[in-house]
């Protein structure tokens, strides 16, 4: 898996998650490596599940709920890009 392709991919994940989350925030403003969760952007489930949903839509990855990986996959939008780089079909 390519640090360069992880790189390029971020902001358009980045923007991926303000849109699907309405967030009012710039893309540029979530951290590559800030928690998702808690601290971070704060989200929820939920918020995982809108978020799980628009990737598998724009990479035709599914990202089931009952991974138990998928604290990790979701721990920061730099380990998310990571995941979608490691599956992408598209």
């Amino acid at each position: 898996m390519s640090q360069a392709a992880i790189e390029a991919l971020l902001p358009e994940v980045a923007e991926l998650i303000v849109s699907a989350l309405n967030l009012d925030i710039a893309p540029a403003e979530i951290e590559a490596d800030a928690p998702l969760f808690g601290d971070g952007l704060s989200l929820d489930s939920i918020d995982v599940l809108e978020i799980a949903l628009v990737i598998s839509k724009k990479y035709g990855i599914q990202l089931k709920s009952d991974n138990e990986d998928n604290v990790r996959i979701f721990s920061s939008l730099r380990a998310l890009t990571a995941y979608i780089v490691s599956q992408r079909t598209q």
